[in-house]
């Protein structure tokens, strides 16, 4: 689903654009509500679907670096980039313009490309009648944002493919997601919806701009923060409450199909099983990860979560991965490890690293966007088996075992095909098996080898190979995370390269960071997400490494992201900074969707690096902002899963830690050990050594926090009160263990 805006669809003002389109523009039109891409049902493009490419002459597209730009750079479809040059051509020829946003993993901006615009047809109509500009929503979600804001307001959803009509000042009128070629299902053709958009600009060119205007009015609305309410513990319990009563209890999640991977509502989750000691908010979080795990959204080969599951079951994904997917869930596999204790959630983790340092990191450093759900044009194809070939490879006996256990059948679970998945308790399988546990294990752990070597032979889906600088701050961050809880280096090590590579490649010598790398360019500008997402990677890095460099680098770029973004005057982040291209609005994230907002991740990072430098300044901001999206946040907080980390954050309380001890003395690393295997969400650790004075030139307090008697010692600090210093380990577990 498209991300909600704080202009989102419940604000009176797009409710009152809504009705004002329907009302005046669209008379005659019908406006497609189809959810596209992440709201579609599940469909399999088969061979025949797919038509050979027009390789004879590229359009514009041809010189981008956009591996989804660069798919379209032969249809026969004139397209453009966003740029002046295709305004200047609208303008010239009195054409409206045909945007259509979407991104190179994405299924049905597939569908609509093999449908209609590789299609000669299509092309005829867009080429003579509109001026046509392609977006990759990842290079620019500042112009997806607000666009797809625009979407919702017209017909009350969003997704990708996001198709809109503007005028040549880029102002728009009409808006859908998916199209078929012609009519289907009640769904409006894409050819005429074209031809009736084209008669309308040519006789009744005065409702659409009067339509235009009204639009742009509406979004350069911006609501006044609100002054009067407050975030409190009872927001937190009363988004708690909503997402319980939308728990599938059965098999775990929310809602109902399709399902979603949704970690900020399991990290939420663990922060009020914590502040509260409800158990079930702890059995929530621990049965939708188990069920997730263990089912067919889980890459049970090769590690990695699918983009969502088209079933409530979580048995039948659509097979697209995406970087950010796997950051987000390894953390909250992190957390349930570290709250929990269990060895699953700790294997998961693995598994989901192992994947992206194999497949998803580039020879620099940097780790790689997405992959598609298709090959071969067929979605799904590469991932699934059947019993024969499972048998072939493994031989009568294991592989019999091996589908009993991961539920392979002749009859198949998807398209007469199988995707492996676990509805068994493997305990009670090995009885049945008659064999010990833990040669069942170590049987099935071959067999999984085995396969994924087979399965690397077959044909893999696109891989989007760009390196984007937010995604990579939420993969620095999960390795970082992993590194402490689970005291493997080579996550860290990990974490370092792709941190440097983005400081060293994707950042300016001004100290401003740039969104996108692909091919030996750098280039777009970073929003707002870009700045949130990386500082936040580096603040997690610095506590896994105490490399003080990262903390201060987070430090500069966290203030050149409150210089740049933030609203003086209605408070929070906008998207979009002073060095991004100016658009027809101004917009402010808050909703915590796919990804988190960059407002919900800045409120976090601001109010950690307030506590670990003891600046006041940021203290302030903070509560600043939560005064900004308070009556937002209240008035649907389970919408908000992020923003209320933040806010648990806020209200405490949290543990301040200083180590005043040698990185790498033993004395030291067990103090860390003890504090890294404890969920502690509220806590924020700096490391004092005595041979390395750096971390005083930026938290000058900590120069009397010495190691006491030549031991590594611990001074903790708790709703603005500290402790004794300690260094006996009893007396340090003791301190860490209170609430």
């Amino acid at each position: 689903m498209g991300k909600f805006l704080s202009l989102s669809v419940d604000n009176i003002y797009l409710r009152l654009l809504r009705t004002f389109v329907l009302s005046i523009f669209l008379k005659g039109c019908v406006i497609n509500d189809m959810k596209a891409n992440e709201n579609s049902p599940h469909t399999k493009t088969s061979q025949t679907d797919i038509k050979t490419p027009h390789k004879e002459k590229p359009n514009h597209l041809i010189n981008e670096k956009s591996p989804y730009l660069l798919q379209h750079a032969y249809n026969p479809v004139d397209w453009y980039p966003w740029g002046e040059e295709a305004f200047q051509k609208a303008a010239r020829e009195n054409k409206p313009i045909f945007l259509s946003i979407g991104y190179s993993t994405c299924h049905w901006c597939h569908v609509m490309e093999y449908e209609s615009f590789e299609d000669e047809e299509v092309a005829k109509i867009l080429n003579e009648y509109f001026v046509s500009i392609k977006v990759d929503r990842e290079e620019r979600p500042d112009i997806d944002n607000i666009y797809m804001t625009v979407c919702q307001a017209m017909t009350g959803s969003g997704g990708w493919p996001l198709n809109l009509f503007l005028t040549p000042e880029r102002k728009p009128f009409y808006a859908g997601t998916y199209f078929p070629k012609t009519e289907r299902y009640g769904n409006p053709g894409f050819i005429a919806i074209l031809n009736q958009i084209s008669n309308l600009w040519k006789t009744n060119k005065e409702s659409v701009l009067t339509s235009s205007e009204q639009v742009v009015k509406v979004l350069q609305t911006v609501s006044e923060p609100s002054t009067t309410e407050t975030l409190t513990s009872d927001t937190l319990k009363h988004a708690y409450e909503q997402l319980t009563g939308n728990y599938d209890n059965i098999y775990g999640g929310f809602g109902t199909s399709p399902k979603f991977p949704t970690p900020h509502n399991y990290t939420f989750l663990l922060r009020w099983w914590k502040r509260s000691n409800d158990p079930t908010a702890l059995e929530i979080v621990e049965k939708t990860l188990d069920r997730m795990g263990r089912g067919g959204i889980y890459d049970q080969l090769g590690g990695g979560f699918h983009r969502y599951s088209t079933d409530e079951y979580w048995l039948v994904p659509h097979f697209e991965k995406m970087l950010y997917d796997q950051a987000l869930l390894a953390m909250a596999y992190i957390e349930a490890c570290q709250a929990t204790g269990k060895e699953f959630y700790a294997d998961i983790v693995k598994d989901i690293f192992t994947y992206i340092l194999r497949d998803m990191t580039s020879p620099e450093g940097g780790f790689y966007s997405a992959e598609d759900a298709d090959s071969e044009g067929v979605e799904g194809k590469c991932y699934v088996w059947t019993p024969d070939e499972i048998i072939k490879i493994l031989g009568e006996k294991d592989g019999k075992i091996f589908c009993d256990f991961y539920d392979v059948s002749k009859e198949g679970n998807f398209e007469e095909k199988n995707i492996l998945h676990v509805d068994k308790e493997i305990n009670a399988f090995a009885k049945l098996e008659g064999v010990k546990l833990e040669d069942l294990q170590e049987m099935l752990g071959k067999a999984r080898a085995k396969l994924f070597t087979v399965r690397e032979k077959r044909i893999h889906p696109h891989k989007d190979d760009k390196i984007l600088t937010s995604w990579n701050g939420l993969m620095i961050a999960a390795m970082a995370k992993g590194a402490q809880a689970l005291n493997e280096p080579k996550y860290a090590q990990a974490a370092v390269r792709a941190a440097d590579f983005i400081l060293n490649t994707l950042r300016l010598k001004d100290g401003s960071l740039l969104k996108r790398y692909r091919l030996g360019e750098a280039a777009i500008p970073g929003h707002l997400d870009d700045y949130a997402y990386f500082v936040w990677g580096l603040i997690d890095l610095y506590e896994a490494t105490f490399e003080v460099k990262y903390l201060k680098m987070a430090l500069e770029l966290n203030k050149l992201m409150i210089d740049d973004f933030r609203d003086e005057k209605g408070g929070g982040f906008f998207f979009s900074g002073k060095r991004n291209e100016q658009l027809i609005a101004q917009t402010k994230e808050i909703y915590d969707g796919a990804t988190p907002s960059g407002n919900s991740v800045a409120l976090m990072n601001i109010l950690r690096l307030s506590r670990m430098t003891g600046n006041l300044e940021l203290t302030n901001i903070s509560g600043q902002i939560m005064r900004t999206f308070a009556e937002t946040v209240n008035n649907y907080p389970s919408g908000y899963a992020q923003f209320l980390c933040a806010l648990d954050f806020a209200l405490g309380p949290t543990k301040e830690i200083v180590i005043a001890g040698e990185p790498g003395a033993d004395d030291t690393k067990q103090i860390l050990t003890e504090i890294r295997r404890r969920f502690l969400p509220g806590k924020v650790v700096i490391l004092h050594p005595e041979k390395d004075k750096s971390i005083e030139e930026i938290i000058r307090f900590v120069k009397e926090q010495k190691a006491v008697d030549g031991r590594a010692t611990a001074y903790m600090c708790e709703n603005y009160a500290c402790k004794a210093p300690a260094h006996d380990m009893n007396q340090i577990k003791k301190l860490l263990d209170e609430r």
